[in-house]
């Protein structure tokens, strides 16, 4: 569904139904519209859509005069370890492929003629 900023996320819901302006975040507990500006889940989602990774999601304040912001935390399932990049993935669920990784390629039977 669309947030209030027009950003496709799994996690945002919004019931509008007659007349409803009911908006809620089931990633975060005490969720803003405000906070959707800056929230890197969107673009998580849209990079690495893997459906072996749990995203947790924190709101800190870095410093005092800075506005909250939106921190997340990623965990595959399927190898059971925390992932350090959550745009990335673990690496082991979905490996890329040998053109990508350089592995075994020969350039002369790619080549066309």
């Amino acid at each position: 569904m669309r947030t209030p900023v027009g950003k496709e996320c799994p996690y945002f819901y919004g019931d509008y139904y007659r007349g409803r302006n009911r908006e809620e975040c089931r990633l975060l507990e005490n969720w803003q519209a405000k906070l959707c500006n800056t929230c890197p889940v969107p673009g998580i989602h849209l990079a690495n859509a893997c459906q072996h990774m749990v995203l947790n999601a924190t709101v800190v304040r870095p410093f005092f005069i800075l506005p909250p912001e939106v921190q997340i935390s990623a965990y595959c399932k399927k190898t059971e370890q925390a992932v350090a990049e959550p745009q990335i993935g673990c690496g082991k669920c979905h490996s890329l492929p040998e053109i990508f990784t350089g592995d075994s390629f020969d350039p002369n039977t790619h080549a066309s003629d």
